[in-house]
């Protein structure tokens, strides 16, 4: 759901060497949807956005489908705290509703570009929030376009539902004309979508990023990009939507589901290091236990002899747990993060910038005195937030900083939705371990290696696209779009 004009490296945004997430790969957006057996849902829709803000910050929507079938849309700018409130939500009536939270990229963070998508059709409003990005997404806005389509936003997304509209302008029902649609589409999609009297949920052939069915104990149907927005719902995991299945569920049949195109599962393997949330659910078992088990083999390739082991909050901590347990190294909270410091507009003092990450970071200053420290995280994009936590350490008294970062060295950019620097910016893809090294101020530096962050997963090693790491993208990118952040003519030595 990134914008079609997608030449927008994130290091253009003022000021972002002061911001700790900056530093790292952005995922786009959340998707949810429940189907009530009875009663008004939108709360249930906020709740689950609300599990899910961590897959974006910048906006967030509910569309709900009145008693009459007819849309009621809500949707603005913030986290899914600040857009919605109880007033908002009680006017939002209706027993079917989707909801989306978006990350939006440098040139998109406008209104215009929230979802969820709402269009007409003679069969009623359909309903679209969309996770993943469109490689082609410049030819099918093109083609709608030059059909009379009148497209009002930036993002893919909004080509996918004028897709289905026109499908279903031609004679096909919901289910025919969606089938139609994703066949236009080439790139990484997860999809809610919604219309009178039903939920659907699809994904590409590849399934790049997730999507998964839940069931409440009073029958509604949900579905989330992640089990923890089940969860929050009280909602229980029945599956996940295949990669290349499209479901769609009504209270009159329950559950239907086709194979609109064959699988060829390639999960973003992202999504179990970092981007979603540890509690999750992949694979029948929680994303913690993962990050734990790659912690271990980091710690098998990579041991060095140190005092301490700690993890770089959150995403670092379950890998710095995993691999004190395998070193036999005590684990210890050596960086405490302000979970209450969010986006915001008031930059900080110029004598703030210098002191470095501490409005997100600040160590523990009697845990690190005297101490040889490794420092795991789970990855190294830019190396601005690695050095300002190697300096932060040794200001706090660590003799030395060794870090362990638990997934190989980022050298490609992503095209399928999570939004990445061009390569010129990818640290590693120009300079070698050991320059990195010197340039973030590290005693020594280790990234897992590529076996064994797909050994961990203990399943199909095949299943996963690991592009950011090897330059290998399953499915084929333009060499327009390739040219927007493929800068360099050689990869890292």
């Amino acid at each position: 759901m990134l914008p079609d004009n997608s030449d927008h490296p994130i290091h253009e945004t003022p000021n972002q060497d002061d911001n700790f997430e900056f530093d790292k790969p952005q995922e786009a957006c959340g998707v949810f949807g429940v189907l009530a057996a009875e009663g008004d849902i939108a709360k249930l829709v906020y709740f689950g956005l609300y599990a899910l803000q961590h897959r974006g910050q910048e906006s967030a929507g509910i569309t709900v489908y009145d008693a009459q079938g007819r849309t009621h849309t809500h949707k603005a700018m913030g986290l899914v705290s600040q857009v919605f409130n109880e007033t908002i939500l009680n006017e939002l009536k209706g027993a079917l509703a989707i909801g989306h939270n978006r990350y939006s990229t440098t040139g998109s963070s406008k209104v215009c570009n929230a979802q969820p998508i709402v269009v007409e059709t003679r069969l009623g409003d359909f309903a679209l929030a969309h996770n993943g990005n469109l490689v082609n997404a410049t030819e099918l806005r093109g083609e709608l376009a030059d059909q009379g389509h009148a497209l009002e936003s930036t993002t893919d997304s909004e080509g996918i539902a004028f897709a289905v509209s026109e499908a279903v302008e031609d004679g096909k029902d919901w289910q025919e004309a969606i089938i139609v649609a994703l066949r236009r589409c080439r790139g990484a999609f997860s999809l809610v979508m919604a219309m009178p009297n039903a939920i659907a949920g699809a994904r590409d052939a590849y399934g790049v990023r997730p999507l998964v069915i839940g069931k409440t104990p009073d029958g509604s149907y949900v579905l989330s990009s992640e089990t923890c927005g089940l969860d929050i719902i009280g909602a229980e995991y029945v599956r996940e939507v295949m990669p290349g299945e499209l479901v769609i569920i009504t209270t009159e049949h329950g559950l239907q589901s086709w194979q609109w195109q064959e699988a060829q599962p390639k999960l973003c393997v992202f999504e179990m290091i970092y981007f979603a949330r540890p509690d999750s659910v992949m694979h029948d078992e929680s994303l913690y236990t993962y990050r734990m088990r790659i912690g271990r083999e980091l710690a098998k390739e990579s041991f060095v002899d140190a005092d301490i082991v700690i993890g770089v909050p959150d995403s670092g901590i379950p890998a710095a747990i995993g691999f004190s347990r395998e070193s036999g190294i005590a684990y210890a909270e050596g960086l405490i993060k302000n979970r209450y410091v969010g986006r915001t507009f008031i930059q900080p003092t110029q004598a703030m910038r210098e002191s470095g990450i501490r409005m997100k970071l600040n160590p523990l200053k009697d845990v690190l005195q005297d101490k040889r420290v490794i420092v795991i995280d789970d990855s190294i994009v830019r190396g601005t937030t690695s050095r300002k936590i190697v300096r932060a350490l040794r200001e706090a008294g660590a003799t030395e900083v060794h870090m362990r970062i638990s997934s190989p060295p980022v050298t490609h950019p992503c095209f399928y939705g999570i939004d990445t620097d061009s390569q010129d910016h990818l640290i590693a893809s120009h300079l070698s371990v050991e320059a990195i090294a010197k340039q973030i101020e590290v005693d020594t530096l280790a990234y897992l290696s590529h076996d064994a962050m797909l050994k961990a997963t203990q399943i199909d090693t095949s299943h996963f696209c690991t592009a950011c790491f090897t330059g290998k993208y399953p499915i084929d990118v333009p060499d327009k779009l390739k040219r927007t952040k493929l800068m360099l003519e050689n990869t890292a030595p």
